[in-house]
């Protein structure tokens, strides 16, 4: 959506430098490649560089940042949270689609089901008996909804996302395509040679605004409920197990992995391809840092690295340790025939 410069900084909180106020800004782009008519960001001095050759109308950046090489032509913002700010540009200037309300002749609802208003159901999507979706909600074409689901305000679940039974989801939640909700817990008990599967009877409660990323599963409790809380963000190709708890404000990386009966506690971050045993507690804001395996609790505030992953700056001191291990052997392969020499001569 085009819009005026002067308007586009009003809407954003940004005060102008130079540039021309009545310029047209029709889209957004990164710094290393917008060109006029466009808006950027410059919040990292690495990028610094980019700005002196950029084409770009117009660009954001925060209060006191320097920036001595800007093309004459080129509006500086300058605002509080330029990162913030631009990401309001970005949703201004390239608005979400829309979908007219409607519910699509090709979609199946069973008995008993309870509709907002303002929805839109798509085609073929699948809505179980006794479930209820909320109002601005979208189930788009080939969701599946089992039975006593429940969907809040709000919400946008993409094509073919599976939502099991008895799933509950808060307002204001995404939920992508192949994403997975609900399924068995991995449970069995090994009895006279044989695999014998737990019943998983619970389900999985989400809170509010939550997103989950595209074939991410999360599988229900054995009993109880597995939990995911408010404000958490949940990335692509996640496996979170049965009884979980997850707290507020929880970030899970790509391929992260999660055994069952964990406890993620708020503003915990688990990055990406990193794995969690099961019954381990992650303490609040807690990081665990990419490709590490956590077999025991980590602390509150703390950052781990590794497998078995242990404290950031002891696993950083091993790896160094580890990568002159090659130069080690070779001087004592040198020490060794030197000492041999030496018992020759005695």
């Amino acid at each position: 959506m085009p819009i005026i410069l002067k308007e586009l900084a009003d809407f954003c909180g940004a005060r102008i430098e130079g540039g021309d106020l009545s310029a047209t800004i029709h889209s957004a782009a990164e710094i290393t490649s917008a060109h006029q008519g466009q808006v950027t960001q410059l919040t990292n001095s690495r990028y610094t560089r980019y700005i002196k050759d950029s084409t770009a109308s117009a660009c954001f950046i925060a209060e006191g940042f320097g920036v001595e090489d800007a093309p004459e032509n080129m509006a500086l913002l300058i605002c509080a949270d330029p990162e913030l700010s631009f990401i309001k540009a970005v949703e201004l200037l390239h608005p979400a689609r829309t979908y007219t309300q409607q519910i699509a002749p090709q979609a199946v609802l069973e008995a008993n089901v309870a509709l907002g208003t303002e929805l839109y159901i798509g085609p073929y999507a699948v809505i179980g008996e006794n479930s209820s979706i909320g109002d601005g909600s979208q189930i788009h074409a080939g969701v599946y909804l089992g039975k006593n689901v429940k969907v809040g305000k709000n919400c946008r679940i993409y094509p073919y996302a599976v939502i099991y039974d008895d799933v509950v989801i808060g307002n204001n939640v995404i939920i992508h395509s192949g994403a997975i909700i609900g399924a068995d817990g991995f449970g069995y008990k090994f009895r006279n040679n044989e695999h014998v599967k737990v019943p998983q009877v619970g389900n999985v409660v989400i809170e509010d605004n939550v997103e989950i990323g595209a074939n991410t599963c999360i599988d229900r409790g054995a009993l109880g409920s597995t939990s995911i809380g408010a404000g958490s963000k949940i990335d692509n190709l996640v496996q979170i197990g049965h009884n979980n708890k997850v707290g507020k404000n929880v970030i899970m990386c790509g391929l992260t992995g999660v055994s069952g009966s964990c406890n993620i506690e708020d503003y915990a971050i688990l990055a990406g391809s990193s794995g969690i045993a099961d019954h381990v507690t992650i303490g609040q804001g807690a990081v665990v840092m990419a490709r590490s395996g956590v077999a025991g609790d980590v602390k509150a505030g703390t950052q781990v690295f590794g497998s078995p992953a242990k404290d950031k700056k002891t696993a950083y001191k091993e790896q160094i340790a580890i990568s002159k291990l090659p130069e080690l052997l070779k001087r004592v392969k040198m020490l060794e025939e030197k000492i041999l020499l030496l018992e020759k001569d005695i």
